[in-house]
């Protein structure tokens, strides 16, 4: 039996397809050795980009969020078409929403000029969407690392696994529980709407629709920005996702739902007579309990599916396979 097992190890691990599930990454330290620099340098570019524009820390968590939904943490996302790969970023949940990249890509540059070949854009991605949340007054957590670069990805897996923003509740919890992450894990990610901008396109329907669960001064103040009839223009003007506070980490978020004033209905769904509506009250009135949660909830996040040891590779650069 042993021999066995020993040969279906080396079956799996020679495929080059050897994924480790939560718990395999290495501590914050990883790096300490072979590129003692890395995190202070990826902190350095991310803080510098957030500085010039906050939005870009929603779209730096969103794109890491992206990433470990479909296939693991593995940076699949960045990844570019090529003759063998059709990009993540044509998915519809993706195309023309998620940002950021150029962004990643100079954090990965100034740290392949110290040590070449070293940090995996994976880990970046999640080191990121730490130093993007604590640029906008958040919460701070230990990034465990030693993910390595996918050279795959995958247009239908990412409509598959990624949620939409029509999305049910029982759907998304859905999602989630498939990704090892459960409800209360779901409402506390969720809560990174608290920043970040959402497109006319995305919400039209709901502030527009006199059966809607919206607050009706809500919708009317968005209507502004939101022309009711659809063109490409009009479609991609933005809206803050929370309105009170749009550049800042608080816990408003979930006070906007309570009040009937959810941008889009994946959000709203969170606290419509559901299960959810009591993990979204505790938020609202304990930005310290919706704080620790939510880094929990991006530790956990952090360690979906990743390649580790000799599976895939270190990009060199982070949009194409070496």
């Amino acid at each position: 039996m042993h021999t066995l097992l020993t040969l279906i190890l080396l079956a799996v691990i020679s495929s080059g397809t050897t994924r480790c599930i939560g718990g395999e990454l290495s501590s914050s330290k990883f790096y300490d050795e072979s590129c003692p620099k890395a995190l202070s340098t990826i902190r350095s570019s991310i803080t510098r980009a957030v500085s010039r524009e906050r939005r870009m820390a929603a779209s730096l968590i969103r794109l890491h969020f992206h990433d470990c939904f479909v296939h693991g943490c593995d940076a699949s996302i960045l990844l570019n078409d090529s003759d063998s790969i059709e990009s993540e970023q044509n998915a519809l949940q993706n195309k023309d929403s998620v940002r950021g990249f150029n962004v990643i890509e100079d954090a990965k540059s100034a740290v392949e000029k110290i040590c070449p070949g070293v940090v995996s854009c994976a880990d970046i991605l999640a080191i990121a969407a730490r130093d993007a949340t604590v640029a906008v007054s958040g919460p701070s957590w230990d990034v465990k690392l030693g993910r390595r670069d996918s050279t795959t990805a995958s247009k239908s897996r990412a409509e598959k696994d990624l949620p939409l923003f029509t999305a049910t509740l029982d759907n998304l919890i859905s999602l989630f529980e498939k990704k090892g992450l459960n409800a209360r894990d779901m409402v506390a990610l969720s809560g990174s709407h608290t920043i970040g901008q959402a497109q006319c396109g995305l919400f039209r329907s709901r502030i527009y629709d006199t059966k809607s669960d919206i607050d009706a001064n809500f919708a009317r103040t968005r209507q502004r920005r939101c022309p009711a009839v659809s063109s490409p223009k009009a479609d991609a003007m933005l809206a803050a996702l929370d309105l009170v506070t749009p550049n800042s980490f608080d816990a408003n978020y979930f006070k906007n739902l309570i009040q009937k004033k959810g941008l889009l209905e994946s959000d709203q769904v969170l606290f419509s007579g559901g299960s959810t509506d009591a993990i979204v009250t505790e938020y609202s009135k304990s930005p310290k309990t919706f704080r620790a949660d939510f880094a929990s909830a991006m530790i956990k996040m952090g360690d979906i599916q990743p390649l580790t040891g000799s599976a895939g590779q270190i990009r060199r650069i982070c949009s194409i396979v070496n």
